[in-house]
């Protein structure tokens, strides 16, 4: 593992502010923003020295930085983050690793390293990350965070450097779910927070996690009767993931494959065997993935009655720790992508609530629910902590 770091690329003294906001909801409340939105003035690095240098500074802020300084927020820098965003423990080989405050001999989880690390330590109210497979999800659970990755589509992409498309979304960490719930009236205003809720725990996504962690999270869990019914018939999850890694893997070569042939990165290891696979993907390949998609996406919308909220551990486990071997976190890696996966697959709002602890790190509990349904989400949340 690298080196531990601080979680900013640059400190903004004094913090940028908006001269005129249209409201003050977010008022004394300061952000951290991941290195792939766009700061007006500021290159945007991504977490790769090859694409910063490659880059002009920004002529604008990224849509949802724009929206969060109209509101009345404070940025406080740039935070780092994976190399181009294409991975989920925080380990940057370039840089270094952002320290997870929560457990400090643990991963901070990624991408969105260094938004968790600097909300986490009280440096920032807010963290603005991106998610594709789980990069705001699994930092927040990793590092004792709300999390919320929105409906696909519901927060502007606008000025965010893509990874996947199809799957990317802006999202937000906070250590208070107070603060969570102001970013919902303004991300997602317009959507009812007040539906009589039923809510799932699908036993095929609850088997994916640890024996330990799942005792710890359940024993934390309201009492009452629980439904388990498993998400898929059968409960076999196992195609959610080469299904995700093919279509996801297509989408990130159409991005970056041509730069990558002609600039050759230095990438650090795991990010250089994941652009390699990505670049063997055919199209054939990626019409299956796509195909099967779209077969699970009707399967969500079929399950996923207005006011039904699929309730499962954000991650297998807690934390890897800094010093376990690749093949423990590849292994830990795939069982936490074939649960992340579900809302990236449909498109779906998740909401991480952190419940629990195993082994002295925190987990998190997350809330699932149709497209649209964020504000009931940020809601529901209420009745778990």
């Amino acid at each position: 593992m690298t080196q531990s770091i601080g979680p900013f690329v640059e400190r903004f003294e004094p913090p940028v502010t908006a001269e005129t906001p249209a409201t003050d909801l977010l008022s004394g409340l300061t952000v951290a923003v991941k290195d792939n939105f766009d700061i007006a003035g500021t290159v945007t690095g991504g977490g790769n020295p090859e694409w910063a240098e490659d880059q002009a500074p920004a002529a604008r802020h990224a849509s949802a930085v724009q929206t969060l300084l109209e509101n009345g927020a404070a940025l406080v820098g740039k935070v780092h983050m994976d190399e181009l965003a294409y991975s989920l423990m925080g380990v940057n080989a370039r840089f270094g690793t952002p320290e997870n405050p929560a457990a400090p001999s643990r991963v901070p989880g990624g991408s969105s390293s260094g938004s968790a690390s600097a909300v986490a330590s009280g440096l920032a109210d807010i963290g603005l990350g991106s998610d594709t497979g789980g990069s705001v999800r699994l930092p927040a659970s990793f590092c004792g965070l709300f999390g919320w990755r929105p409906t696909h589509g519901l927060v502007s992409g606008e000025g965010l450097l893509p990874l996947a498309e199809s799957y990317d979304v802006p999202g937000f960490l906070t250590r208070e779910l107070e603060t969570l719930s102001l970013l919902g009236e303004i991300f997602a205003d317009g959507q009812s927070a007040d539906e009589d809720v039923r809510l799932v725990y699908p036993a095929d996504v609850w088997r994916l996690c640890e024996d330990a962690a799942a005792a710890a999270l359940k024993s934390a869990l309201p009492k009452g009767d629980r439904n388990d019914s498993p998400l898929l018939p059968g409960g076999d999850l196992k195609e959610l993931l080469p299904v995700f890694r093919t279509h996801q893997g297509y989408e990130v070569w159409q991005h970056f494959g041509s730069w990558i042939e002609k600039r050759e990165p230095d990438f650090g290891p795991g990010i250089r065997d994941r652009f390699a696979m990505a670049a063997r993907i055919t199209a054939e390949e990626f019409e299956e993935a796509k195909t099967a998609r779209a077969a699970f996406r009707a399967h969500l919308g079929r399950v996923l009655s207005p006011g039904t909220i699929m309730v499962y551990p954000t991650s297998p486990g807690p934390a890897p720790l800094l010093t376990d071997g690749n093949d423990i976190v590849e292994t830990f890696r795939n069982r936490a992508l074939s649960m992340l996966a579900i809302a990236g697959h449909g498109g779906l709002p998740q909401v991480s609530v952190p419940l629990a602890a195993s082994q002295g790190s925190p987990l998190g509990l997350s809330l699932v629910a149709a497209p649209g349904s964020d504000r009931l989400l940020i809601e529901t949340a209420k009745r778990f902590i």
